[in-house]
């Protein structure tokens, strides 16, 4: 579903993406790892033409054409802060993209359609005319995950989807991850730090080191890869290839 070539990336003289090559298989859960600042969220951004590649190449099946908004109505996304916005009850923050655009619909069915993504991720209708500031940090989370999927999407970006959260309700949400992704049949790419959410949602994973990719493969093969960086990431080790920045 998305292919990574080649990609570079550099702001002035940090050198980000360093030739970046991944496939993305569609219909799966590919998670992608690494420490901070090895350009887990620059490829994001480059996927959603918020960054322009140096050099290389990123191609999503079936992307051909002009249409920007078109395009990105095939992307849904759980950003990492939640991000949602203030001044709009819950259900206008579900149904934003259903409000405007290309993707608008009429307000009552547009508010339908919110009442349930908000059900199927666990939260009743009576949460849709409250403010993101009435609600746990944990029932925000489940605001913008029925967010990424009101427009059935067929491609979803997770941003470190559990920062913030106790492990309980981490594991509430990577439980609906893993259950929405496969009922809707969607491709998923998420970025994160936290191995318990790369066992429970992935099919797949690719390490992300020093701008490229170190390793990648299925989930279940991560523990006996024999990648020295892998193993060293994975268990959370501060001896091994990787330096810790101190």
């Amino acid at each position: 579903m998305i292919r990574f070539d080649d990609v570079h990336k550099s702001f002035g003289p940090k050198k980000v993406l360093r030739g970046m090559t991944l496939e993305v298989p569609k219909g799966e859960s590919m998670v992608i790892i690494g420490g901070s600042g090895t350009g887990k969220s620059v490829a994001l951004k480059c996927v959603l033409g918020l960054i322009r590649p140096d050099s290389g190449t990123i191609t999503v099946e079936g992307g051909e054409g002009r249409d920007r908004d078109a395009f990105l109505a095939r992307f849904g996304m759980l950003f990492q802060g939640g991000a949602l916005f203030d001044s709009l009850p819950v259900w206008q923050n579900v149904a934003f993209r259903l409000l405007r655009g290309s993707l608008k619909r009429p307000r009552d069915e547009a508010k339908a359609i919110a009442v349930e993504k908000l059900r199927r991720v666990g939260l009743k209708p009576d949460v849709a005319d409250l403010f993101p500031a009435e609600l746990s940090g944990g029932m925000q989370k489940r605001v913008g995950l029925a967010r990424a999927i009101c427009a059935d999407p067929e491609i979803i970006f997770f941003d470190e989807p559990t920062t913030g959260l106790d492990p309980i309700m981490a594991g509430v949400i990577n439980e609906l991850i893993r259950e929405i992704v496969t009922e809707m049949g969607a491709t998923a790419m998420t970025i994160t730090h936290d191995m318990t959410s790369v066992r429970a949602i992935a099919d797949r994973v690719a390490m992300l080191h020093d701008g490229v990719i170190q390793w990648t493969g299925p989930v279940g093969q991560m523990d006996t890869s024999g990648d020295p960086y892998l193993d060293q990431f994975i268990h959370g080790r501060a001896e091994g290839p990787i330096e810790a920045v101190r």
